[in-house]
């Protein structure tokens, strides 16, 4: 069986210009060294291992997936996209990738193109065998994460014979899109990124999982949150339980940095990442009922033109009833305050002088910020465990 990488460095060599073999879903699987004609698209495939879905989409019109043979595709200016030769790599017909070639400066010649598709087959039957090899890894491995993180029993034992240190605790990491809506589309773009990341981290053993509206990251040693933003397509945040003693208690940490991660995409004041650990009194909340709150609460949870209020008395029960301190962080002056709490007891049927009313509301507004409810316009909370 021919090695792909060693196969791709030698057709560059005896063409004399840069290569970049991508597997059927357009991800890159080797490359040559760059030299020559190269535009931004080449670049950013090497350095992210997968085209954006704008390229993706131009290439898959020129088609590219229907040929059986090299063709040659158009620039496009607006995508920063220089003219191509493609060379289709199929094996039986089946497609398993594409070669691809810069065709500028100068552009291929019949024979270089014809030399590239004679390599091709040989190109198609590696990645035949490659594809089945990791297509049956990352089944077992698919099932035995899966097993993981719903706690089954011995579920951590295929994963450590498989190569996963014993000896070392395991941190989960969970990345929850901001906007994205659940889908195929979601699933892929959070499956490229754990890729991405899963190659960089080489060193931690990464395993990974995709749920439908989130990804999960497994590390031998420290969290590293930064490698996960960079890698995905679109906004995340992410949630990080704490580290536990071995790969079998992994189910925890995956629990906790699921709801820091729910509780990330709720509290916008928390950043892009946020700690089980850290969460301080949202610990406590991600357990309760979410749907009994004040009775109060709920009548100017009712309305939207409360919204004001419900801002203004969050801030004053954060900052420990501290009128002066609530002033200074809305810019309110102390008699707009003061009149903004009394209408607030008066609409809520309440005393913001008893504590126990005080401690009721608060915990409600907070379980309403984990709802969906409530959603502030600013970030107004100082930290998230102050003064409840």
């Amino acid at each position: 069986m021919v090695d792909l990488q060693r196969a791709v460095d030698e057709l560059a060599a005896r063409l004399g210009r840069p290569i970049l073999l991508e597997d059927r879903l357009q991800r890159v699987v080797a490359y040559s060294e760059q030299s020559g004609a190269l535009d931004d698209i080449r670049r950013d495939s090497i350095l992210r291992r997968h085209t954006t879905p704008e390229v993706r989409q131009w290439l898959r019109q020129t088609g590219i997936f229907e040929s059986s043979g090299p063709l040659r595709t158009p620039g496009n200016p607006e995508l920063g996209l220089l003219a191509r030769v493609c060379v289709p790599v199929r094996h039986s017909g089946a497609l398993l990738g594409f070669l691809w070639f810069i065709d500028a400066s100068p552009a291929m010649s019949a024979a270089d193109v014809e030399l590239a598709a004679d390599v091709a087959p040989a190109l198609a039957l590696s990645l035949f065998h490659e594809s089945l090899a990791i297509g049956l890894a990352s089944h077992r491995e698919l099932e035995a994460v899966t097993g993981l993180l719903l706690g089954e029993r011995d579920a951590a034992r295929p994963l450590i014979e498989a190569g996963f240190p014993q000896a070392q605790p395991v941190t989960a990491l969970v990345a929850m899109p901001l906007s994205a809506e659940p889908g195929d589309a979601l699933r892929l773009s959070l499956e490229q990124g754990l890729l991405a990341v899963r190659r960089r981290l080489a060193g931690h053993h990464p395993l990974h999982l995709v749920r439908y509206d989130h990804a999960v990251l497994l590390t031998a040693g420290p969290a590293l949150p930064d490698d996960l933003h960079a890698a995905m397509p679109f906004p995340v945040v992410v949630g990080i339980g704490r580290p536990r003693p071995s790969l079998a208690e992994a189910a925890d940490s995956y629990t906790e940095a699921r709801h820091a991660a729910e509780v990330a995409a709720r509290v916008p004041g928390l950043g892009r990442s946020a700690e089980w650990a850290r969460l301080g009194v949202y610990r406590m909340l991600t357990h309760l009922p979410r749907g009994d709150l004040h009775p109060g609460l709920e009548r100017l949870l009712a309305d939207e033109q409360h919204l004001p209020l419900l801002e203004t008395l969050e801030a004053y029960l954060d900052l420990a009833g501290s009128a002066v301190a609530t002033s200074r962080l809305l810019r309110l002056h102390r008699t707009s305050l003061y009149y903004r709490l009394q209408r607030v007891e008066e609409l809520a049927q309440t005393d913001l002088k008893d504590g126990g009313e005080r401690l009721s509301l608060h915990l409600s507004l907070k379980l309403a910020r984990l709802s969906g409810r409530y959603r502030p316009r600013v970030a107004i909370a100082p930290s998230p465990g102050a003064a409840v």
